[in-house]
C-alpha cells in the first residue's frame, strides 16, 4: 500500500501542529506507524490522499450513522449555506431542532445547543452545580466526558490510550471536586455519597461507555444509580454524546429504561458538523441564563449549517423507524462473524456491543469496567489494526475505542470485513 503523500503531509503537519494532528488519537501513537490523511468519503468508504480505498468503521468517531455524505444531509447543507454561514442571532431552524430533540428523547424537556461534546458536558455539570448549590460531582474511572479540566481524572478515550489519564495542567483544586467511582460498581458510589453527604451536585456517566472500549452499564447498577440520585437530591447526567441517536432513537436511556435529569449530545445531532447539546428537566434548564443565573454562552451555538445538517439527520431518523432494526441486524452479523473467527483461532477474546457500537478486546477476561478493560493487549491490537488496514478495513487506531456500523455498510462490506478479520487474527497469533 503506497502512503507516500500521507507520510509527506504528516512530516509537514508536525512543523506547525502539535504532533501533526488536531486530536491526539489520530496520530497512530498507540498502534505505531504514521496516520493516513483522508481526502474524500462516500457511503461506507473513504479514500486517502494516495487514493487507497477503505471500508470505514470510524464514521468520524460516530456521527455518520448513514455513511459519508448522504444526499439528504448534503442537500440540506447546500440550501443553508446559500442563506448564510452564521448570524449570531436566533434562527427558526434552532427552534425546530430543539423541538425534534425533545420529541425523540422524552427526558429532555428543554435543550441548549453548544459547539462540541466537551462544551455540552461541562455546561451540564455547571447547570447541576448552579441548580443544587453544591460543588462536587462523581464520574467513573475510564469514562471520557471531553477535555474540561475536572473531567481529565482517570479518563478514557485518547487520555487512556496515550497513557495520560490524569492530564498535566489540571490543578489540584479543580481535581478536588471530582469524585471517582468504579463503573458498574454501585458500592463505590454509595461510599462516596456517604462520605460527601449533601456535597454532591451530580453524577455523570456514559450509560454505554464507548471510550474504554464498548462497555454497557449493568441494569441493576444504572437503576440503583437513579435511586441514589433521587434519594440524595443529586442530578443524574447521562453523557450520550456518543450513544445519543446512535444506539436507538431515544439513545441509551431508551434501551436501559432509565430517565436521567440531564443528557448531553453531540456527534449525530450535527450530521457530521461540529455541534453539541445539553438538556433535560425544565426546572434545571431554566437555571441557565438568560432565564436563570448560571451563565453559558457561545458565539457559534446553534450555527445554521450545523443545525441544517443535524436537523436533516434527526428528521431522517424520525421518518425511518426501521433504521435501528437494520443497524442491529448488520451489527449482530458482524459480531457473530468476529466471534466465529476468534473461536477458530482458539481464543476467547471479549466482545462488547450495543446496537451499532462494537469493540473487540484483546483480553480473554470479561470486560465490565476500567480495570478489566486495561487487561487488553494493546501491542497485539496495534498489529491487528495494521493487518486490517492492509486489507482495506479502517478501524479506530486505538484499542479503547468503538467501531461504528452505518446504514451504508452493505453485506458485501461486512463479509469482506469478517474475512479480513479472520486473516488478520491468523497473521498475528
Amino acid at each position: 500500500m503506497n502512503t507516500e503523500k500521507s507520510k509527506n503531509l504528516f512530516e509537514e503537519a508536525k512543523k506547525y501542529i502539535p504532533g501533526g494532528v488536531n486530536s491526539p488519537v489520530r496520530a497512530f501513537k498507540s498502534v505505531g506507524g504514521d496516520p493516513l490523511f483522508i481526502q474524500r468519503g462516500v457511503g461506507s468508504k473513504f479514500w486517502d490522499v494516495d487514493n487507497n480505498e477503505f471500508i470505514d468503521y470510524i464514521g468520524s468517531w460516530g456521527p455518520h450513522l448513514f455513511g459519508h455524505n448522504p444526499s439528504f444531509i448534503i442537500d440540506s447543507l447546500k440550501t443553508a449555506v446559500e442563506n448564510g454561514t452564521s448570524f449570531g442571532s436566533p434562527t427558526e431552524l434552532e427552534v425546530k431542532m430543539a423541538k425534534l430533540i425533545t420529541e425523540l428523547v422524552p427526558s429532555v424537556e428543554m435543550v441548549r445547543m453548544v459547539n462540541s461534546g466537551t462544551e455540552a458536558t461541562m455546561s451540564a455539570v455547571r447547570a447541576a452545580r448552579g441548580y443544587t448549590g453544591k460543588e462536587k460531582f462523581i464520574k467513573f474511572e475510564g469514562c471520557y466526558h471531553g477535555h474540561a479540566d475536572y473531567f481529565l481524572i482517570r479518563a478514557g478515550s485518547g487520555a487512556l490510550t496515550l497513557g495520560v489519564p490524569t492530564s498535566p495542567g489540571v490543578t489540584k483544586g479543580n481535581a478536588a471536586d471530582t469524585l471517582l467511582a468504579d463503573y458498574n460498581d454501585i458500592e463505590s458510589v454509595k461510599k462516596l455519597v456517604s462520605s460527601n453527604k449533601n456535597k454532591i451536585a451530580a453524577i455523570i456517566t456514559e450509560p454505554v461507555a464507548g471510550n474504554m472500549g464498548v462497555v454497557k452499564a449493568k441494569d441493576g447498577f444504572i437503576k440503583e444509580l437513579r435511586s441514589i440520585c433521587d434519594e440524595e437530591k443529586i442530578i443524574l447526567i447521562f453523557d450520550e454524546v456518543m450513544t445519543g441517536f446512535r444506539v436507538a432513537a431515544g439513545g441509551a436511556q431508551e434501551i436501559l429504561g432509565i430517565r436521567p435529569d440531564l443528557s448531553t449530545f453531540g456527534k449525530i445531532i450535527g450530521g457530521g458538523l461540529p455541534v453539541g447539546a445539553f438538556g433535560g428537566k425544565k426546572e434545571i434548564m431554566e437555571a441557565i441564563a438568560p432565564v436563570g443565573p448560571v451563565y453559558q454562552a457561545g458565539t457559534l451555538s446553534g450555527n445554521p449549517l450545523a443545525m441544517a445538517a443535524g436537523y436533516a439527520a434527526l428528521k431522517h431518523i424520525k421518518n425511518n423507524p426501521g433504521i435501528y432494526k437494520e443497524l442491529e441486524e448488520k451489527s449482530a452479523y458482524l459480531e457473530i462473524g468476529f466471534k466465529n473467527n476468534i473461536k477458530s483461532v482458539g481464543k476467547n477474546y471479549a466482545m462488547g456491543r450495543v446496537g451499532s457500537m462494537m469493540c473487540m478486546f484483546f483480553s480473554e477476561e470479561p470486560v465490565s469496567d476500567f480495570k478489566s478493560a486495561v487487561t487488553s493487549d494493546t501491542i497485539l491490537y496495534g498489529k491487528y489494526f495494521h493487518e486490517m488496514l492492509k486489507r482495506g478495513i479502517y478501524l479506530a487506531p486505538a484499542q479503547f475505542e468503538a467501531l461504528f456500523v452505518s446504514t451504508a455498510h452493505s453485506k458485501e462490506d461486512l463479509d469482506k470485513t469478517i474475512s479480513a478479520h479472520k486473516e488478520s487474527l491468523a497473521a498475528i497469533l
